[in-house]
């Protein structure tokens, strides 16, 4: 059975969907069965892996708004991993999804369907703390939190942490935190290690040893329509997207997970 991970954090800019694509492509690198499912209406998860979302037949909001979704004939296989994409008409699904039943469950209903096909199902949530994030949220095992080593890191930090306490009291339990990333990491900077140090210290036993380094490779990866592994091997940011996967994987291994 695989292991939902969503990556979660409201404020944008911080590393999300590189830190969904990149480690999702570290995995696969690794010999894992991974399927990204794209919750964000931008749809660039779905892009970063050369799939236009305008031309997707079946995307993420026609399977959670459906009764019987068939979640198979949305699965599009990339030359890396499989992958639920998404597109604008995911933006109207806050409103479409107050009128349903289980509307907070929607998402995990249709993940749930093909959780024994992989060993790892990535979910990249929207920039927000919407109903849309809820859905992630119910969906998942488990959240990863990708920080930017700026300022506000820690004030968003605890805005997404009093929203995944009210969703473990009542709509997902058994909701666990996967680990704190911390992204754009620039060793010049005193603000960086200050920004490190911090989190650390509110989160001793989260925060990966993995820190993903501010590297113009992973910006351009994108656009290309490749994870950074196939589009820069040997940049420092793709070193830090394959470690970050071997330390996840020793993690899931003592955890016995």
């Amino acid at each position: 059975m695989g292991k939902i991970i969503a990556f979660a954090n409201q404020k944008g800019g911080v590393g999300k969907t590189t830190t969904a694509i990149n480690l999702a492509a570290a995995l696969f690198d690794r010999g894992k069965r991974v399927l990204l499912c794209d919750f964000d209406p931008q749809g660039n998860a779905t892009s970063g892996f050369g799939v236009d979302p305008r031309g997707l037949e079946t995307s993420i909001y026609d399977l959670v708004v459906a009764d019987e979704p068939d979640v198979k004939s949305a699965i599009v296989s990339t030359k890396w991993v499989d992958l639920i994409g998404a597109n604008v008409n995911l933006a109207g699904a806050e409103l479409d999804l107050i009128a349903l039943e289980r509307r907070e469950y929607r998402l995990k209903d249709v993940l749930d369907r093909v959780k024994d096909d992989y060993e790892y199902i990535f979910i990249d949530c929207p920039p927000s703390l919407g109903l849309l994030t809820l859905n992630c949220l119910c969906a998942a095992d488990s959240f990863l939190v990708p920080l930017q080593c700026e300022y506000y890191a820690l004030e968003g930090l605890s805005q997404l942490m009093t929203t995944v306490r009210m969703v473990r009291k009542a709509l997902n339990p058994k909701l666990e935190i996967e680990g704190v990333l911390l992204t754009m990491f620039d060793g010049r900077t005193n603000l960086s290690i200050q920004v490190v140090e911090e989190v650390k210290k509110h989160f001793p036993n989260e925060v990966y040893k993995t820190v993903v380094p501010r590297n113009v490779r992973l910006s351009e990866a994108p656009s290309h329509g490749k994870p950074i592994t196939d589009y820069d091997r040997y940049c420092r940011g793709s070193e830090a997207y394959l470690e970050l996967a071997d330390e996840m994987l020793k993690k899931s291994e003592k955890r016995g997970k």
